[in-house]
């Protein structure tokens, strides 16, 4: 029997094989999440044997076949469960709390202005943007546009307004507000458009 060199290619394939009778779309989302956590995984840890990451995804037929029942159970209303009783796609940290940490990062140096309130309020964009990134409940473009308006943009325009030399007062908190309202419609899109 002739195998392939690329075990990601094959247990990919054998996912797509398993589900093939889930639609097309879904398919192709599960293959790029699936292929999506592979790359993040190898990233952050690149010395764990590729066998070892794909074992903890787990059997491509049990894959395949809680997608199938999810894709069953979204036609039907029911609440889609795998065979441990346990939605398929879970993130590990809950959708809330990647967009909290980035919306209160500014109210947070707004209301401590002095060094405790920046330093906690670039923490906190800084691993919201993370949780972000890493969460399975947003596709890559919704990611990447999400850390642009709620991480790079505001960051940006503080920064910028920083090194103006620009006096305090009214209009740094004009800014600030309009900043703020930024990072509250960008956080409601996201939760508006995040995958269960």
């Amino acid at each position: 029997m002739k195998t392939s060199a690329d075990p990601v290619r094959d247990y990919l394939s054998a996912v797509e094989r398993e589900g093939s009778a889930l639609p097309a779309d879904r398919r192709q989302e599960l293959l790029a999440d699936l292929a999506e956590h592979i790359e993040v995984t190898r990233a952050e840890r690149p010395d764990a044997p590729i066998g070892e990451v794909l074992a903890e995804l787990g059997d491509p037929r049990t894959i395949a076949a809680t997608a199938l029942a999810e894709a069953g159970s979204a036609l039907t209303g029911a609440p889609a469960r795998s065979g441990a009783g346990a939605p398929l796609r879970r993130g590990k940290v809950h959708p809330l709390v990647p967009l909290l940490m980035l919306t209160l990062s500014l109210p947070f140096m707004m209301v401590f202005p002095d060094l405790p309130g920046p330093l906690f309020g670039v923490l906190f964009r800084i691993t919201g943007a993370v949780l972000l990134c890493t969460s399975v409940h947003w596709t890559a473009v919704q990611k990447t546009t999400g850390v642009l308006l709620t991480a790079v943009l505001p960051s940006a325009v503080i920064a910028t307004w920083n090194l103006s030399g620009a006096p305090a007062g009214t209009p740094s908190l004009v800014a600030n507000l309009i900043t703020l309202a930024l990072l509250a419609g960008a956080a409601a899109w996201l939760w508006r458009v995040r995958r269960a």
